[in-house]
């Protein structure tokens, strides 16, 4: 009597192992390998990729490099910068700061002819038939003289801003912005600090280079 009970006691618990075994092995099929995902699993795998995350925690634009990261032909030291700049003018140019809106002595500036230099290099960079009345409070161009003026894309925080900056000497002129339904060719406004800028009438000083003297 007692062996029966034995024998019965252990081809139970056979049977037990057994199922838990199968129990633990992965599902699968021949048109199915690896594991199968739980739905939490399936979510994950099929949610596209958010890219805000990843500008989260990147100071660096998708485009370009910083400004400050960049290379350009007048590398001057800070030190040398402040020696030829104005307080103010080192502020935005090398600092990358703006101008209270309405306060620049460009903003309601609309010559006839003329050319718009760098005030830290005397790079040209916009002419007279370049600026256009936009209302914003800082003087605006559609357009810049070819090669002058470099962009910098920054889409941290999932927000698309265009720096814009002097292509000989890397001072910052403010932001460029798309679509905004100016009747210009271009459709594009140059949103550019006064300080930044200096003005000749010299039409000549569009095809000089930055070294050679604009009047003022």
């Amino acid at each position: 009597m007692r062996s029966q009970a034995v024998r019965a006691i252990n081809s139970l618990r056979h049977r037990v192992l057994a199922h838990s075994t199968f129990s633990l092995r992965p599902h699968s099929t021949s048109a199915r390998r690896g594991p199968r995902l739980t739905p939490g699993a399936k979510a994950l795998r099929a949610a596209p990729t958010i890219p805000f995350f990843g500008a989260l925690f990147s100071s660096k634009s998708n485009s370009d490099e910083l400004s400050g990261n960049m290379s350009y032909p007048d590398q001057r030291s800070d030190d040398q910068w402040r020696a030829v700049l104005s307080p103010e003018q080192f502020r935005i140019l090398r600092e990358k700061g703006t101008e209270a809106p309405g306060t620049g002595e460009y903003d309601s500036h609309y010559p006839s002819k003329g050319v718009y230099t760098c005030a830290g290099c005397n790079a040209p960079l916009y002419t007279a038939e370049h600026k256009f009345k936009s209302g914003c409070g800082w003087p605006a161009y559609f357009d810049s003289i070819p090669g002058a003026v470099k962009r910098h894309v920054d889409n941290t925080f999932g927000m698309k801003r265009t720096e814009i900056v002097c292509n000989n000497c890397g001072g910052h002129l403010g932001h460029v912005f798309e679509g905004e339904g100016y009747p210009t060719p271009t459709d594009e406004r140059h949103c550019v600090n006064s300080v930044s800028l200096r003005f000749t009438e010299d039409e000549a000083a569009a095809g000089k280079g930055p070294h050679e003297k604009a009047k003022a």
